[in-house]
């Protein structure tokens, strides 16, 4: 029996795709690497290039184009070349030395402005009146003002005349006393001949009222410095410069919680504005006006109401 030849079966190879597969992701990686190079251009370098072939084949390079900081000129091979075509040593483009120990130039100090100067000029002519006029209300009540009822403050704007009230009103009244006519007379001939304005503020304490007369603290400030404006233009004080502000008991002076502190913010404030405050013409004209209540003091406290609704020493 004659032996035959066994043939090998060849197997189908399943692979072959992974050799071009490999060779065409090579050539991608390769033609993107090649976009990216072209697309990062240094555009100084190349401008330096073709300013450097344009000079040496034709000449200068000229251009209107504007230059950039931080970019070399347009034309920069003329600078950059030029002088080497023309055999100047190459020293002479070597960058001058700066000292960096030597500190930059201090910028001019800015101008003063007009505005600035007229209202420093009108605030210290406006200041030095107000505080003679501050000084003859001291001489004119240094009785009161050395016994501690009266209290004169000083600002740059405006004067505050403090009269407390137990020294013009009676307990929960608006009338005047009999003995506040002469306390307001030495107050009104030292405002009579002067062109201020003035306003009057009355405050209370924080002890409530309600009477047929009064309905809160609210009416019986306001009744009350009422009452002073009137007696100030009885004795020669313009009416149009006179102003009455009831401000009840929102603005204490000191503390309610205590009969010397509700005793002291019971009280009438002459407030004498500045003439420039009120005057069109004036570069205080709408200036910062007085606040109605001091800084810094602690929040009123409730108090027990008035028996049976009648007044209260206010």
């Amino acid at each position: 029996m004659s032996r035959r030849a066994r043939r090998h079966e060849e197997h189908v190879n399943h692979e072959g795709w992974a050799i071009p597969y490999g060779d065409l992701i090579t050539l991608l990686l390769a033609f993107f690497v090649v976009m990216y190079a072209i697309s990062s251009v240094n555009a100084g370098k190349y401008r330096v290039l073709s300013d450097s072939l344009y000079a040496a084949l034709r000449g200068t390079p000229r251009t209107m184009e504007p230059v950039q900081a931080g970019e070399s000129a347009v034309g920069a091979g003329a600078t950059l070349t030029q002088p080497l075509l023309n055999g100047l040593p190459r020293a002479t483009l070597a960058p001058v030395p700066t000292h960096a120990s030597s500190p930059p130039p201090a910028p001019p100090a800015p101008a003063v402005p007009e505005q600035v100067s007229a209202r420093s000029a009108a605030l210290a002519e406006g200041s030095g009146k107000l505080a003679h006029i501050a000084d003859q209300v001291e001489d004119a009540m240094h009785d009161l003002v050395q016994k501690g009822v009266v209290t004169v403050r000083r600002n740059d704007l405006w004067i505050e005349v403090e009269i407390r009230a137990d020294v013009l009103f009676p307990s929960g009244v608006a009338q005047l006393s009999p003995g506040a006519s002469d306390v307001i007379a030495q107050l009104a001939g030292v405002l009579a001949p002067l062109p201020n304005a003035v306003r009057v503020e009355g405050h209370t304490d924080n002890v409530p009222i309600r009477t047929a007369v009064f309905y809160s603290n609210w009416e019986l400030s306001a009744a009350r410095a009422g009452s002073v404006v009137r007696l100030l233009a009885g004795h020669g004080v313009a009416p149009g410069r006179l102003a009455v502000v009831g401000l009840g008991e929102e603005h204490p002076a000191q503390t309610n919680d205590t009969a010397q502190g509700r005793n002291a913010n019971r009280r009438v404030v002459v407030v004498i504005l500045s003439t420039g405050l009120s005057d069109p013409g004036s570069p205080l004209f709408n200036g910062p006006r007085p606040q109605v209540a001091p800084q810094g003091l602690p929040a009123p406290t409730p108090a027990p109401a008035a028996a049976n609704g009648m007044d209260h020493a206010t």
